[in-house]
């Protein structure tokens, strides 16, 4: 039965055991063959690729009984072997426990998922409640100008109609056929309908 270990890092009888090439600390250690006395086999994320002299198969095998495992995230897998008299000793890469992919969760929710959420929240928002409000102040301006006129007129003491006037031609705006505003359906305010911001609200083109 094949065996792979993932080695962060070890040492033998306190010195370290790297990739033979680049010294590389982390490697993994492979057993191809079908027998525990078979050499193992080293293999770097260099490219680099060797026959242990001293870890066999049946040694992988010691090794993967040997490590503690992790229970919680902070647990750290450590082994510890003898092998002819000689003190194999090192960390494994650790293997994901359900409290891993809990936290990896929660983060991923934390920093990616909820705040794209909340900005798509606020992107929509604006996107109803601009038009709505501009299409308020513009109301709200042309109240004003109508109550100006009408209080200059007053102060003028009033008009006489011209009866030689003759009204302008009129270009219809095309954007909003001449009405100086838009329909929009709201199910958050009043509000039926904003000002053409082609024509400016007059409804028609100069």
């Amino acid at each position: 039965m094949a065996i792979t270990l993932k080695i962060m890092r070890a040492t033998t009888d306190g010195h370290p055991r790297t990739c033979p090439v680049c010294a590389s600390e982390s490697f993994t250690l492979d057993g191809r063959g079908m027998f525990d006395n078979f050499p193992a086999w080293g293999n770097c994320g260099n490219g680099h690729s060797w026959e242990d002299p001293l870890i066999t198969v049946g040694d992988l095998k010691a090794i993967k009984a040997a490590s503690t495992g992790r229970q919680r995230i902070e647990d750290v897998d450590t082994f510890e072997i003898t092998i002819g008299g000689a003190v194999l000793a090192g960390v494994l890469y650790p293997e994901l426990t359900p409290e891993d992919v809990r936290a990896v969760g929660r983060i991923y929710w934390r920093k990616l998922i909820k705040p794209a959420i909340r900005k798509q929240r606020r992107k929509a928002v604006r996107a109803v409640t601009s038009p709505i409000k501009s299409g308020a102040r513009s109301a709200v301006a042309a109240a004003q100008a109508g109550a100006l006129e009408a209080a200059w007129t007053t102060q003028a003491g009033g008009y006489e109609t011209d009866p030689d006037y003759q009204p302008e031609p009129i270009n219809p705006c095309p954007a909003c056929r001449g009405k100086g505003h838009h329909a929009i359906e709201s199910r958050l305010h009043d509000t039926t309908s904003v000002r053409c911001s082609v024509c400016h609200g007059t409804g028609e083109i100069d």
